[in-house]
């Protein structure tokens, strides 16, 4: 054979966008920017404005005071519990999608979807039918002196509903795409099933895992609809920020609303700063493929 016939094959660009008319592209340039201004970066700046408009003693004084500490530190215990809870959840159901074939498998993963179809109200409303007073273990648990509703655990339980599917769903696709190939290697050479875990595939999903948490974690402190129907609304002991924030608002507290409001809208920017960074951390996440014999090619695949 030639060398010509044994010369590694140069790898196939994909075809290139282009956009024949400059206009076009600027003007869908130009939509997506107004819209960026005006429905994300006007109403955040608003908030940082009215937040501040009274002064910085009368800020630091709103956000310090018992009710909206007592808020903070629910709405952090609150997202300690259920972020954590998701954690568990999304690694079992991925794991189990992905690394596995049984019998309902279809219908579990359409499940993990469930909350996203489901409006957060209507979740709240379940949690009530269930453990309410007059729900069908109300009685029971009123009889035991265990309280659900209207308390920390009915908070917790309507914040994990809402909420995990963003672990999974990070997930799930990724490991699809990785196969069982390590895992499989890992127990041929004798290791148990929890150092393959822990060795092998968490690491192959850490940067995924991260981000599920990430989104998780702001969702689950931003969470108002099931929140607001389980809490019972009692000030300083069962309301979260954004709870918090509607109580000062329908009071025309505006400075103490707008000031709580605005560390929301502070979570939510270093969210957004954390999903970046992650993104492009996660993106460069390139794993190779053995060479094919033949050519020496490589195929390259996107970690995620």
């Amino acid at each position: 054979m030639t060398e010509a016939a044994i010369a590694p094959v140069a790898p196939i660009e994909g075809p290139r966008i282009t956009t024949e008319r400059p206009l076009v592209q600027v003007t869908l340039i130009g939509v997506a920017v107004i819209f960026l201004v005006l429905f994300l970066l006007l109403p955040l700046a608003a908030v940082f404005v009215e937040a501040l408009r009274a002064g910085l003693n009368t800020y630091f004084a709103t956000i310090t005071e018992p009710d909206a500490v007592a808020a903070i530190k629910l709405t952090v215990l609150v997202a300690a519990i259920a972020v954590p809870a998701n954690v568990v959840f999304g690694l079992a159901a991925s794991w189990a999608i992905a690394k596995f074939e049984f019998k309902g498998k279809s219908v579990l993963n359409t499940l993990i979807d469930l909350p996203f179809s489901v409006s957060p109200v209507i979740s709240g409303l379940i949690y009530v039918l269930l453990f309410g007073a007059q729900g069908y273990f109300g009685p029971y648990l009123q009889s035991h002196h265990i309280q659900i509703i209207f308390a920390l655990p009915g908070i917790v339980l309507a914040t994990i509903f809402v909420t995990f599917p963003f672990v999974a769903r990070e997930l799930v696709p990724l490991m699809q795409e990785q196969g069982t190939q390590d895992e499989e290697a890992a127990l041929s050479l004798g290791a148990s099933g929890w150092k393959t875990f822990l060795k092998v595939t968490l690491p192959n999903i850490r940067w995924a895992l991260l981000y599920g948490v990430v989104l998780c974690n702001a969702r689950a402190m931003g969470e108002f609809g099931a929140v607001s129907v389980v809490s019972g609304h009692i000030r300083g002991k069962t309301n979260t920020m954004p709870l918090h924030v509607e109580i000062l608002y329908n009071e025309y507290n505006f400075a103490a609303a707008f000031a709580v409001a605005s560390l929301l809208a502070l979570l939510a920017l270093i969210t957004l700063v954390i999903k970046i960074g992650l993104e492009w951390r996660y993106a460069d996440q390139i794993t190779r493929s053995p060479p094919y014999p033949a050519t020496g090619r490589k195929s390259w695949t996107l970690g995620r």
